[in-house]
């Protein structure tokens, strides 16, 4: 357990690549016992507090944000306004089965509390644009940067995934050309929420491969049709280092993936009893 702490505290802070170890969250052991949520986002930020009795959530650089669980309400109020709670209703599937986000706002990961992104990683883009630096898929045939934050060791764990995907040879190739970007300090289209890109933990493969949602010309709730092109082994290197997809959502954007090790870690943890 020793060894553990060491690997979790050298990914919690913004430091220099090569003091970060990456950690693969689909194997990862987990503490026992303990609230889901909870565990979850305490093992994803180290140092982090989840204080349920006093409705607070402490970043390990001290910033704290109100706490409240899931809520009644509808999918889109949910989505447009969530608390910390709304972010888990729906479970992230860890297997290949596309199956569950034909069910209308099954989007888990797409629910974000705006309050705890700006506590986890910043409240203003000078800050975001500061903590990136460049990370690089070395494929068979091309090769392509991606600009994203050294903060919790993000670029450490992109950067175990590129190689994972390169080692699969020169087919890769083509899902990370024509790139969407990276970091972009923006509201998601159609809404006044910010984008994971704005926080430099997105990163969007190939746009002409992937799909989107809103491109299909689906109407919110309505987005049951998707053919993907994704291949599981990229997606699963990608899941293996804490970056969620955009594929398994009903609202499905499927060239997008972000860093949200709780995602990962939750479902692990609501999925063993």
């Amino acid at each position: 357990m020793r060894l553990l702490t060491l690997v979790l505290l050298l990914c919690a802070a913004p430091v220099a690549a090569q003091e970060c170890r990456p950690v693969d969250w689909l194997t990862l052991p987990l503490p026992a016992g303990g609230a889901p949520v909870e565990t979850a986002l305490e093992t994803a930020y180290p140092g982090s507090d989840l204080n349920r009795g006093a409705g607070t959530f402490t970043t390990a650089d001290g910033k704290t944000v109100a706490y409240r669980g899931d809520r009644d309400v509808s999918p889109a109020d949910r989505l447009n306004d969530a608390t910390i709670g709304d972010m888990f209703v729906y479970r992230y599937p860890l297997n290949f089965d596309l199956g569950p986000r034909r069910t209308p706002w099954n989007d888990p990961g797409r629910v974000r509390s705006d309050a705890l992104f700006r506590a986890l990683w910043f409240g203003d883009k000078a800050s975001a644009r500061a903590s990136l630096t460049r990370v690089r898929y070395k494929g068979t045939t091309m090769s392509v940067d991606f600009a994203v934050t050294r903060k919790h060791c993000v670029h450490a764990q992109l950067q175990a995934a590129l190689d994972e995907i390169a080692r699969h040879g020169g087919g890769m190739d083509g899902f990370l050309a024509e790139s969407g970007g990276t970091f972009n300090w923006r509201v998601i289209a159609g809404t006044n929420r910010l984008s994971a890109h704005s926080f430099g933990i997105a990163v969007d493969f190939n746009t002409r491969l992937g799909g989107y949602w809103r491109w299909s010309g689906a109407q919110p709730g309505q987005a049951t049709a998707y053919d993907n092109r994704f291949p599981p082994e990229l997606v699963q290197a990608m899941e293996r280092r804490g970056f969620i997809w955009g594929g398994k959502w009903h609202h499905f954007d499927g060239m997008h993936f972000e860093y949200r090790p709780e995602m990962i870690l939750f479902a692990r943890l609501a999925g063993r009893g």
